[in-house]
């Protein structure tokens, strides 16, 4: 099942939060608490497993600076840009039928 191709990007960036520190951090680098303010709804957990799945997977590059304290820094990789066609259409796609899922959202509801 790893080499199915569907399979290994969803495993990559299937999730909300890894789509959300990819888009966030087309913006440039990033350092761990500028990441967890832009987005606050995550918890300093998940964010920390998200960076590592997503560096793990070479999608994202995390450097640290030995200070006190010590300085954590995250930006894409090369293979991560190259998401960034796909990323760019899903949210495209996301924004125009936005309005038409709320409705089928809706009618669901008031037939269940």
């Amino acid at each position: 099942h790893d080499m199915c191709p569907i399979r290994t990007v969803l495993g990559q960036i299937g999730d909300k939060w890894s789509l959300l520190v990819i888009l966030l951090l087309r913006g440039g680098e990033y350092r761990f608490s500028a990441i967890n303010r832009a987005i606050p709804d995550i918890s300093q957990r998940m964010l920390t497993q998200t960076l590592r799945k997503l560096e793990r997977d070479g999608l994202v590059l995390r450097t640290v600076t030995h200070s006190i304290p010590p300085r954590v820094d995250y930006k894409i990789t090369e293979l991560g840009r190259s998401l960034f066609d796909a990323i760019t259409a899903l949210e495209k796609w996301a924004i125009d039928k936005k309005i038409e899922i709320l409705r089928a959202r809706k009618a669901f509801e008031n037939k269940h």
